[in-house]
């Protein structure tokens, strides 16, 4: 894998755990949210990842019936897969019902629809998440470092 295949990769990989913490504390800030502008509770949002061949995002993709430069450097039929966020969806699990016949959006028995968000479960995802984006900060650096040193070494 040359310097700039495994930089985009990296980088692809912040990208997506940068949605990802998104997500979550978008989730978390309307764990409460009772009425979002459609008049119902807010729904739990989950990105989906999707694996990428990096040739075809860097290059266009190689010609038909031809093998990648990657693969024609290792002589494998393996290709480098970056990551991207095809979508995010809602969970379609439902919330949570609470008594409470004081509150403004309580139905007729008087209980209150709460969104479907776990906080605990966003908060995971949260570390998770951070985790993920220190390890491709952490490459990143890394691949610095090591292009720092060979252009050290060539002078």
């Amino acid at each position: 894998m040359d310097f700039f295949t495994a930089l985009h990769v990296s980088a692809s990989g912040l990208a997506a755990e940068r949605t990802r913490v998104n997500v979550a504390t978008s989730n978390l800030a309307n764990a409460e949210s009772t009425r979002g502008p459609d008049g119902k509770p807010f729904r739990r949002q989950d990105p989906v990842f999707e694996a990428v061949r990096l040739e075809a995002v860097l290059a266009g993709g190689p010609a038909e019936g031809r093998p990648t430069p990657l693969q024609l450097a290792t002589g494998s039929g393996h290709e480098t897969m970056g990551v991207r966020v095809s979508s995010v969806i809602e969970d379609q699990t439902p919330g949570r019902k609470v008594y409470s016949p004081g509150h403004p959006d309580a139905d007729t028995q008087g209980f209150v629809t709460l969104p479907n968000v776990n906080p605990i479960h966003e908060v995971v995802n949260l570390m998770s998440a951070s985790r993920g984006y220190e390890a491709n900060a952490t490459a990143l650096e890394t691949l610095k470092s090591m292009a720092q040193r060979a252009i050290d070494i060539a002078r």
